[in-house]
């Protein structure tokens, strides 16, 4: 296994910081996904006010346009700035940054001019902690990739193959929710069974495509935080996207049983 990790991803580069948070990324992010299949959840969308009725303190509620900007803007900015902090002409290290800011601009544009949003809202508390995730995923890799220069490129490369899995990831997203957004006109806030594209199989295909998205990113960047980073999301969006179905399955008798969570005919 490590001779196998060794040919496709970069040494561990010389920075305790990146090496600690690489480990706490993913055991952290993992852990929420856990905490999402055991009916703990983050405080957003459908799921904004579960565990509200449990706790004694009062929280703060954003609007869902709101909490959204919050998560994203704090990461698209950080990508933004990389090009003025890490001015160089690395292909590598261009594609990383280019896809991040490019992943956090067209989230923030969906959130802005794309996203129908319901009643619901977005705690302060986990606009906070998504925020402060994607903030420090986004400046984490991009200066892990930085500290790569110079050194030997692994025997393996995938950083095109990388672009192309990331294209096909921002495509699919986007297409599943301009078909979320189509279900809901201004004044209709109710949730509605979405049945096109991929959702005749998954009920949550944006996170498909999300998940196909940051894999892209890491084949490109071949560091080991964005592998963290990576796998850390895959579990997070398997217990999101299965407390989804179970959400579904619970508000509509209707709902197709043979929808799966997140992966066709699988999970």
């Amino acid at each position: 296994m490590a001779s196998m990790l060794s040919s496709v991803i970069f040494p561990p580069p010389p920075s305790l910081i990146i090496s600690v948070m690489s480990v706490v990324s993913l055991v952290a992010i993992a852990g929420l996904g856990i905490s999402e299949i055991l009916g703990k959840h983050l405080q957003y969308s459908k799921f904004w006010n579960l565990s509200s009725a449990k706790s004694s303190r009062k929280q703060i509620k954003l609007s869902s346009r709101t909490g959204m900007l919050v998560f994203y803007v704090p990461a698209l900015l950080s990508g933004v700035a990389s090009f003025v902090l890490y001015p160089n002409h690395d292909p590598r290290l261009f594609l990383v940054k280019a896809a991040l800011t490019i992943h956090f601009f067209k989230r923030t544009i969906e959130v802005m001019f794309v996203h129908r949003y319901s009643t619901s809202g977005v705690v302060l508390d986990s606009a906070i902690l998504i925020s402060c995730s994607y903030f420090s995923a986004t400046s984490s890799m991009i200066y892990g990739q930085y500290l790569t220069q110079g050194f030997p490129e692994p025997k393996v490369d995938l950083k095109y193959p990388g672009v192309l899995l990331f294209l096909v990831g921002i495509i699919g997203n986007l297409y599943h929710h301009l078909v979320l957004a189509s279900l809901r006109t201004e004044s209709d806030k109710e949730y509605k069974i979405p049945r096109d594209g991929l959702f005749g199989l998954v009920i949550c295909p944006h996170y498909l495509f999300e998940v196909l998205g940051f894999i892209g990113i890491f084949f490109i960047s071949q560091t080991l935080y964005p592998l963290c980073f990576t796998l850390g999301t895959i579990v997070y969006l398997m217990g999101r996207s299965y407390a989804t179905r179970r959400w579904y399955i619970s508000k509509f008798e209707d709902f197709p049983k043979d929808v799966k969570a997140l992966v066709p005919y699988v999970f």
